[in-house]
């Protein structure tokens, strides 16, 4: 056994209830993993979650590539469930908020983006992996970032320098005295709080369900002992909700993550008054 008891889950060991020992509860060490190759102490090295995301990837690409390869007027069924989740994208984010005309180019940027979100927070649930990768702040801020150059070059590209700093900094000239300060309080929001706050959302939501997640599983094992096994039923019960409750939350987060990204690219392509 360890000797810390934290950075071990109860599962792990043959702690329980009135056995005299603590309930070992989660915490940050739930979120770190040994290097599966290189020295976790230097700036090359490979990790759990990084080799999620690179499975991820490739389950999407692989995904998309076997419904599309050979497409039939009369789609398959994976042809079928594809194309509905590429046009639930397509309609009702891209063309919802920026309109067929000025969204249809920037459609695949999008849906690729909310299914590699979406198959990020799924890992949350599914055997052996348990572990949403993005509730590692550094890959929502990684694909925050993705966004932001984006957003930020086609500001400049569509509405030229002058007209992208007033987009950044809210110009408004009726302001009179106080657009200075005005100018200041949105140039600091959109430039530097904008995507530090796209990818808290999804960086929290993900981390609080999973450290829930895990509180409930450890707490199943921990109860099973004399009359502590009553009480682990009703935490394993939190854990089946739970995890249909991260169902649901999973997409929404991909969801909200893409809806603003299509709301910021529309700000950008929007003409400056």
């Amino acid at each position: 056994m360890s000797a810390d008891p934290t950075q071990v889950l109860a599962f792990e060991t043959d702690c329980h209830i009135f056995d005299g020992c603590g309930f070992p509860s989660p915490g940050l060490h739930s979120f770190l993993f040994e290097p599966i190759w290189g020295d976790g102490d230097s700036s090359v090295y490979f990790n759990k979650t990084m080799l999620l995301a690179l499975l991820g990837s490739i389950i999407i690409i692989g995904f998309f590539w076997a419904a599309f390869r050979r497409p039939q007027v009369v789609p398959g069924k994976l042809q079928m469930v594809a194309e509905t989740g590429y046009d639930f994208v397509r309609k009702n984010v891209v063309y919802e908020t920026m309109g067929k005309r000025e969204g249809e180019k920037y459609v695949p940027f999008v849906v690729a983006l909310f299914f590699f979100v979406w198959m990020m927070n799924l890992w949350s649930i599914i055997p052996l992996a348990q572990m949403p990768v993005t509730s590692i702040f550094a890959y929502p801020l990684g694909l925050a970032l993705i966004v932001y150059i984006v957003w930020v070059s086609l500001t400049f590209k569509r509405q030229g320098f002058v007209g992208a700093l007033k987009n950044f900094t809210g110009y408004d000239k009726s302001l009179g005295a106080a657009l200075p300060v005005v100018m200041l309080i949105e140039a600091f929001s959109n430039l530097l709080v904008r995507p530090f706050t796209h990818a808290v959302r999804l960086f929290a939501n993900m981390f609080a369900g999973h450290i829930l997640l895990v509180l409930f599983t450890i707490a199943s094992w921990y109860l099973l002992n004399g009359i502590g096994i009553a009480y682990a039923s009703v935490s394993f019960l939190m854990v089946l909700v739970m995890t249909v409750f991260e169902l649901f939350i999973q997409a929404l987060q991909a969801y909200v993550f893409v809806l603003l990204t299509v709301t910021y690219i529309q700000g950008a392509l929007a003409e400056q008054h």
